[in-house]
């Protein structure tokens, strides 16, 4: 098969999205099908062996205006290529994030372009034989389905769990702001319902997906996420006293706040240090909180590290842990498990469901304690039979459950059963010209929908590193 596998932003290392396209894109490929990443910035770092195998990469630039080392600037005039780029920076001035909507809308407009030019040659797909939408879920996935293409989409988790967290952490009139970011689950709930096959990646997220954006029950299937278990694999030394924690720090939905102050709690009894791989904001609410507990000594943050650091930092820890509120997947928590790292982790969304509820590999507590987060601490500090086994029974719990391969090969399946199904109900012919008029009129109708705008990048980018 021809895979166009579409995604608004591609992180290339730590965050959920950039590990899922890079892995997964590689594992399809290695199958024996044909497999072409579109993708808007930040782009996904595509290793050897997913090129080897003949995965290619198709940049969707934006004007990102949401990168470092300048969020929120304001393009000069030159940089204006088109509609679309006026409807991105519209968004921002609205305290919108339009990245979700315009990616799809260029994006359409390139699947559309190569599907003319395919058919002009004879060839029936229109170049691709099927398209699969990474966690965008913007109005012009709409236009790739009316021109033909059959369409699949995968759902994290629904963003209605951040965007809560976040209005409830807000103060004041940021609380209107913190609504305003995610306006755009509206969209995404609208799109979700006339997508056809959807993914989600935990039978949790699948629920949550079912209650918030209302999709047929038919059309959902949940195939978990995987892990590299030769990168990501048991290692001779461990510190003692070290914690380790990938994770948004800044995001409230992370819970990184509760860990903050069980770390200190910890170290009023015992010397202790934790590595946060985050990319942490100096004037935001975490890096606040390490210097009013005074616990700047006991914490390093570390960002920007390739998987090969990721998982030495995960396997010389002696326990790694996901403080989160709630969590669709927890993709850090499978990657400590690969490296046989005892969890602490909370009775949060999926997370349960990835690292089993009896002690197999993690001790759970409640979300948002952080006493119950430095009791666990301690009493895996104190318990070194208690660390081997939970270390050897996450490991063996991703080798069974966890691998990309089976991902890709199920996820395969899942493109089998869209191709048949558009072949047997083909959507209404469409003109090349009359597609495109359509385009524009969602992309008009999306501005407006909008306009009271909210910024999805803080609730979609995964993890900060």
């Amino acid at each position: 098969m021809r895979i166009a596998l579409l995604s608004y932003r591609s992180k290339p290392h730590c965050g959920g999205q950039g590990v899922y396209v890079r892995h997964l894109a590689r594992e399809i490929a290695l199958l024996g099908h044909d497999v072409e990443i579109f993708s808007g910035q930040p782009y996904p770092d595509l290793d050897e062996s997913a090129l080897d195998a003949g995965v290619t990469l198709t940049k969707v630039p934006s004007l990102d205006l949401f990168g470092e080392p300048d969020p929120f600037r304001t393009p000069r005039p030159r940089e204006f290529r088109d509609w679309i780029d006026v409807v991105e920076v519209a968004q921002m001035w609205t305290a919108a994030f339009g990245e979700p909507l315009t990616f799809s809308l260029r994006a359409s407009r390139l699947l559309r372009s190569r599907r003319r030019a395919a058919l002009a040659a004879g060839d029936s797909t229109g170049g691709f034989d099927v398209v699969h939408d990474n966690q965008c879920l913007g109005y012009g996935l709409l236009s790739v389905k009316r021109a033909g293409f059959p369409l699949v989409a995968t759902i994290h988790h629904p963003i209605t769990r951040d965007r809560a967290l976040a209005v409830r952490a807000a103060k004041g009139v940021k609380k209107i702001s913190a609504w305003r970011w995610h306006s755009f689950l509206a969209m995404q709930g609208r799109v979700a319902r006339r997508i056809p096959s959807l993914l989600t990646v935990s039978r949790s997220s699948e629920e949550d997906i079912r209650s918030a954006f209302k999709v047929r029950e038919d059309s959902l299937a949940t195939i978990p996420l995987g892990v590299d278990t030769e990168v990501f694999a048991p290692r001779a030394d461990r510190a003692p006293g070290h914690i380790v924690c990938v994770a948004s720090a800044d995001a409230p939905l992370k819970g990184v706040s509760y860990l903050l102050e069980a770390v200190a709690k910890v170290a009023a009894e015992q010397p202790v240090h934790l590595t946060l791989v985050s990319k942490l904001d100096p004037a935001g609410p975490s890096a606040a909180l390490i210097d009013e507990l005074s616990i700047a000594d006991k914490v390093s943050v570390v960002s920007g590290i390739d998987d090969d650091e990721l998982a030495r930092v995960l396997a010389s820890a002696e326990i790694a842990c996901v403080p989160s509120l709630y969590e669709g997947f927890s993709l850090p928590a499978v990657e400590a498990m690969s490296c046989g790292t005892p969890l602490v982790a909370t009775r949060a969304g999926a997370i349960p469901e990835v690292v089993g509820e009896a002690e197999e590999a993690a001790v759970l507590v409640d979300a948002g304690d952080a006493g119950q987060l430095a009791q666990a601490f301690l009493r895996l500090f104190d318990d070194s039979d208690l660390r081997d086994r939970l270390g050897r029974g996450g490991r063996q719990r991703v080798l069974t459950k966890y691998s990309w391969s089976a991902v890709a090969a199920a996820t395969v399946e899942r493109y089998r059963a869209a191709i048949e199904s558009t072949r047997a109900n083909p959507p209404g012919a469409d003109s090349p010209d009359a597609d495109s008029a359509r385009a524009n009129a969602t992309g008009a109708n999306a501005t407006g929908a909008n306009a009271t705008g909210a910024k999805a990048a803080g609730g979609q980018k995964g993890t900060s590193c």
